[in-house]
């Protein structure tokens, strides 16, 4: 059954930024909250609440890195804090006030399949949908359920077309060593 909001500690929030599809249907088939943790779901409502703000188009990975290094303590640990996480931060910033504009006008897409020119039903990119899943799946490998923030961070990271990626590099971040430092801490 889909619900039409989320309450997330904030107020309660749309959900999603289209109707959503019939169960069953899109890419996260029933709940798209389902297999995420509590906080997790708060970082999605967030992302869609910053998205929607943004007057972006779809809800994509930069997006949910952004709300990711704001509000999970776990996530900022694996950058080892400092004057790195301060510019990933800042470049973020600088993406919602208008440096991803060139980003509205497309669709986040890794490439990994023939190219998609809508968002899905639910409002997520292809890349963003993708990460969610993949973070399911890596709670899941590691025996730990449900999924957290640095699960939804390497996945991500593992996709070296995401809009998340490119602020990383952009910010001077190498995902290949942050991806290192997350199964690390995370013990894969």
């Amino acid at each position: 059954m889909s619900r039409s909001a989320v309450t997330d500690g904030v107020g309660t929030v749309p959900y999603g930024l289209t109707p959503q599809p019939a169960a069953g249907q899109g890419p996260h088939r029933q709940d798209p909250d389902a297999g995420l943790s509590a906080e997790l779901v708060t970082v999605v409502a967030a992302a869609r609440r910053r998205a929607l703000r943004d007057g972006d188009r779809q809800i994509d990975t930069a997006h949910l890195l952004h709300t990711l290094l704001e509000s999970d303590p776990e996530v900022r640990a694996v950058f080892d804090g400092g004057p790195r996480l301060a510019r990933l931060l800042g470049y973020l910033v600088q993406r919602s006030i208008g440096y991803g504009l060139r980003w509205q006008s497309g669709v986040e897409d890794s490439g990994a399949v023939p190219v998609v020119t809508a968002p899905d039903a639910e409002g997520w990119s292809p890349v963003a949908a993708g990460a969610l899943d993949g973070a399911r799946a890596r709670a899941r490998r590691r025996g730990d359920a449900p999924a957290r923030g640095v699960d939804l961070l390497a996945a991500m990271v593992a996709e070296p077309e995401s809009r998340a990626v490119e602020v990383l590099a952009r910010a001077g971040v190498d995902p290949h060593a942050l991806l290192r430092r997350i199964d690390a801490a995370c013990d894969l």
